[in-house]
């Protein structure tokens, strides 16, 4: 694991995680999270929504954005402050997604930094967009 402090880091800079989701991810995070959602876990209930088919929970996509802040960017020591996330378009099991993030503002003097949060699908279809502030570690 790595990580940057605030003056290592510079409007621009950006760092990114694929993973694709599978039914078992979808059935863990409904274990943690008790959001049994319907939409989620059984398919003749998905088959009448308006996406056809189970969908990936939106909060288990986003945590991809967390993945990358603990572990790349600031990386470790970082603390999560603030995040907006707006849900584009479904994420279905099985699919890969690209999270992206991008530093867009820095701080300095409160050792803030503001990241845009971006994720996309294989096809290149932006499925959440979104903001983040994170308090990098403050030392080597």
């Amino acid at each position: 694991m790595k990580f940057y402090t605030i003056h290592e880091l510079k409007v621009g800079d950006s760092a990114h995680i694929k993973k694709r989701f599978s039914k078992a991810d979808v059935l863990q995070f409904a274990e943690v999270s008790n959001d049994f959602n319907p939409a989620h876990l059984d398919e003749n209930y998905a088959s009448q929504t308006i996406f056809k088919k189970p969908i990936v929970h939106g909060m288990l996509v986003s945590s991809l954005f967390s993945a990358i802040f603990g572990v790349q960017m600031p990386g470790l020591g970082s603390i999560y402050t603030k995040q907006s996330l707006k849900f584009t378009k479904p994420v279905y099991l099985n699919d890969e997604i690209t999270a992206q993030v991008t530093v867009k503002e820095l701080q300095v003097e409160r050792n803030r930094v503001t990241f845009e949060c971006v994720a996309t699908n294989e096809q290149g279809d932006v499925v959440i967009v979104g903001e983040a502030e994170i308090m990098p570690p403050r030392g080597k």
